[in-house]
């Protein structure tokens, strides 16, 4: 189903500091004001970032917030999954100990109130509105809150009262008020109230008022850009315009107050120059978040796993009191419902050393987390599909269950297997997020990313558990390899690479200021798979019974290195968070004649665009900086939930022969369009 959303409420009309936390020291509103579902809070919606309600909007708090959420219930949910939770632990520290869901609960039936007493907590932001009746602009408890049926969250919302209208048309009842849209955000991820009574006055304060009434008007069509705020003690006026813009941030005040609204509280010393940015624009919160596919777990993460689950059920100091004591140790374990029933003694000792065991230092952390690279947790998942049999009857208590296809006759012989992947179980969870650039666009990511706690070392992470099914193909790593060696001497490809250069050194954030741009570009093999993924996304949607949204891209593709092999593959698969992922109509086109026949559509259908040859022909140059090739939205492009990249990385040309507007044509991996 659904997590719960609440919210605090300010109730009183007291004068605040119109920059701080209206609900600082108020009684709080506990109703519920909304709902979303887990997929939507992780990726969209997560702490820190502005969930819009039919009324006004929220902000889902930090994990401090959770906690008394969880602490209603004698024993908190875990998400055992120690293969993630040391990359979470990696990037996070030491301390972290368990991943846990959302606190939500299912009801067992239509007037159940199972979980009515857990929700996301959530607090009221922006803080400041405007009247819809008047114009009026003010902070928040200037304004009355009004959510009077249990059942209808969604006509809870915030009126000015008494109003006095427009011309004189006042209404009693008061009008409706909606937030004012307009933020102040830093490269360091702090998010404040843009400062309206300051900024109408120019940075001094009002000579005929110590608190201002303010209104904001919005400008005719044609005379002018964007709202204006008045002041209506001393008729002084300014337009938000002004504030946009590199000309405009120098108006702005020139330092950050280190605001997270998420957390309740202030961080000083931040020396970032904050930057206009408007509620619902797309860069104000980018989720860091990894994940999964649960695999059988080798001895080592079974006793790992083992580790992680005492170190959460019975904690640190109650295992090192009674670390010699083995059976005391099972006893407590059995009370936990943790089953170690068949495991001997040895493997005990060796999970209660593991929970003993001095951390690494802080210093071996950091190096390692300097050098780590996401790849290292699609490698595990790439060599599991590798091997030669995969038997229809491999179900495990991982929820995966594959089988290795046959091949069509007539499937083209550079895909060179495919495999049916039935049931599996994808683990998600939470690092942190960043605002103005995504985390593949930042230099420093520990500074970057902001903490869900206020001390930044949180003890547990939130993540979630999605099930579904997929098909997996993977293409012929000697004929990549060879394709991608040509590539990289195409002026094709040197036009990618200078665009993407270009791209970095523009950015409007000075986060990607000190990034190398070429360490962050990835190979032709990468642009290769990803356009193959996204043109069969689209064909797929035709028959599986799926939406285009609801089916993703899960891309292996790098180049062999030391320690590694090369990997030339892609899993399209959907996962949802109950049954809906498994329905069956995806690893059902996997059979060989339905499979041949999609990927012959897909790559016909992939040699034409009614924006052609334009389309086809599109190629970065000087001053251009777009991120993809022979790639648009009528032949290549996919929803922002089906792409890893956000329609990045696209290329029409590396998979089929396509004419090219500078140069001869470029081999298409699967070459010409007559032959298909």
């Amino acid at each position: 189903m659904t997590d719960t959303t609440t919210t605090p409420l300010a109730d009183n009309n007291d004068a605040l500091d119109p920059l701080g936390d209206a609900d600082e020291g108020l009684a709080k509103n506990r109703a519920k004001v909304g709902s979303a579902r887990p997929s939507s809070l992780l990726y969209t919606y997560g702490p820190g970032a502005i969930m819009d309600l039919p009324n006004f909007s929220v902000m889902p708090a930090g994990l401090d917030d959770w906690e008394p959420i969880w602490k209603r219930r004698e024993v908190v949910p875990t998400i055992l999954e120690p293969r993630l939770l040391n990359v979470v632990r990696l990037h996070l520290g030491p301390q972290v100990d368990a991943l846990r869901p959302f606190p939500w609960q299912p009801k067992k039936g239509s007037m159940s109130t199972e979980g009515s007493d857990l929700g996301l907590p959530a607090r009221v932001f922006p803080q400041w509105f405007r009247c819809t009746g008047c114009d009026y602009l003010g902070p928040l408890p200037r304004f009355t809150y009004t959510n009077t049926h249990p059942f209808r969250p969604d006509v809870a919302q915030f009126t000015h009262k008494p109003c006095p209208g427009r011309g004189g048309r006042g209404r009693r009842e008061g009008s409706p008020a909606v937030p004012a849209q307009h933020l102040l955000t830093c490269t360091n991820g702090h998010l404040d109230e843009f400062p309206y009574t300051l900024w109408v006055h120019r940075g001094q304060k009002c000579p005929n008022a110590e608190n201002p009434d303010l209104k904001m008007r919005d400008a005719n069509v044609g005379k002018s850009v964007g709202s204006t705020i008045i002041c209506q003690s001393c008729n002084a006026t300014r337009g938000m315009a002004e504030a946009q813009g590199a000309k405009g941030r120098l108006k702005l005040p020139q330092t950050c107050r280190g605001r997270h609204p998420h957390l309740g509280a202030f961080f000083p010393g931040c020396r970032a120059q904050p930057a206009l940015i408007m509620m619902g624009a797309s860069n104000l919160w980018f989720p860091s978040t990894q994940s999964i596919i649960v695999m059988p777990r080798s001895d080592a993460e079974q006793k790992e796993a083992l580790a992680d689950h005492l170190r959460v059920e019975l904690g640190i100091d109650q295992i090192r009191q009674f670390a010699d004591q083995i059976a005391v140790i099972r006893a407590l374990a059995g009370a936990r419902n943790i089953d170690v029933a068949g495991l001997t003694d040895a493997d005990i000792a060796a999970a209660i050393a593991d929970v003993i065991a001095p951390p690494e230092s802080e210093a071996d952390r950091e190096e390692r987390r300097a050098n780590w690279d996401p790849i290292e947790l699609l490698i595990p998942e790439w060599r599991y599909l590798q091997k030669p049999t995969l038997f229809p009857e491999q179900q495990n208590n991982t929820g995966l269950m594959v089988t290795e296809m046959q091949r069509g006759p007539d499937l083209h012989p550079r895909i060179h297997r495919v495999v049916g992947v039935n049931r599996m179980k994808k683990v998600n969870a939470v690092l942190g997020f960043t605002r103005l650039d995504e985390m593949d666009r930042v230099n420093d990511v520990a500074s970057r990313l902001v903490e869900l706690t206020r001390n930044g070392k949180p003890s547990w992470v939130p993540a979630t558990e999605d099930r579904g099914e997929g098909i997996f193909l993977q293409l012929d790593l000697d004929a990549v390899g060879q394709w991608e060696r040509h590539i990289e001497s195409t002026p094709l490809w040197n036009s990618h690479v200078e665009a993407h250069r270009r791209n970095f050194t523009r950015r409007f954030s000075e986060t990607a200021a000190a990034v190398n741009p070429d360490t962050r570009l990835p190979g032709p093999r990468y642009w290769l798979v990803h356009t193959l993924s996204h043109i069969l996304i689209r064909e797929m949607a035709m028959y599986s019974g799926y939406g285009a949204a609801s089916l993703t891209e899960r891309i292996y593709a790098w180049r062999e290195e030391p320690g590694r092999e090369a990997a030339a593959g892609l899993l399209i698969c959907t996962t949802a968070s109950d049954s809906d992922g498994t329905l069956g109509g995806l690893v059902a086109l996997s059979e060989p004649v339905k499979l041949q026949s999609i990927v012959l559509a897909a790559l016909r259908r992939a040699a034409r665009c009614s924006s052609d040859p334009v389309c086809a022909q599109r190629t970065p140059s000087d001053p251009e900086d777009f991120l993809h090739g022979a790639a648009c939205h009528t032949c290549a492009f996919a929803s922002e939930t089906s792409c890893e990249k956000a329609n990045r990385f696209l290329d029409r040309r590396f998979l089929l022969d396509l004419p090219t507007a500078k140069g001869p044509v470029v081999p298409g991996f699967f070459g010409s369009t007559h032959g298909l």
